[in-house]
């Protein structure tokens, strides 16, 4: 690896990644006001509701950095969820390259585990599944 990935750049930023399924989420951590942007919108605004909002907010309250720094998210890929898990990934990331006293916390809590279950192939000879049968025509 080369040490801009690594470590943290002249001015401050720490870029990581966080995937979930085929979501790919880049994280740049900023020294901030707590803002996040995901493709240039507010994160509220790209994920509406309460229960959204509760878990990308989750790896900063539980390391108490909220208002501390700020995320800029170039989101690729997948549904809604997995992207938001992507970016709860590529978030839990930064901080614990930007702090790495943080790291033993969100290694607990399994924010800095990569979820590398994916949907499964068709096989070929079966129906339209990954693991249904086809009918049989015996009757």
């Amino acid at each position: 690896m080369d040490s801009e990935n690594n470590k943290k750049n002249k001015t401050g930023i720490v870029a990581t990644v966080g995937r979930r399924k085929e979501a790919v989420a880049r994280v740049r951590l900023l020294p901030g006001n707590g803002r996040i942007t995901v493709n240039g919108k507010p994160i509220a605004e790209y994920f509406l509701g309460q229960v959204f909002q509760k878990l990308y907010n989750r790896p900063l309250e539980l390391t108490k950095t909220i208002g501390k720094y700020s995320f800029s998210v170039r989101l690729e890929g997948g549904g809604k969820v997995a992207q938001l898990e992507a970016i709860i990934h590529g978030i839990a990331r930064a901080l614990s390259k930007a702090e790495p006293a943080l790291r033993v916390t969100l290694k607990k809590e399994g924010f800095l585990t990569r979820d590398a279950r994916v949907k499964e192939r068709r096989k070929y000879g079966h129906a339209q599944k990954a693991r249904a049968k086809k009918q049989s025509p015996k009757r």
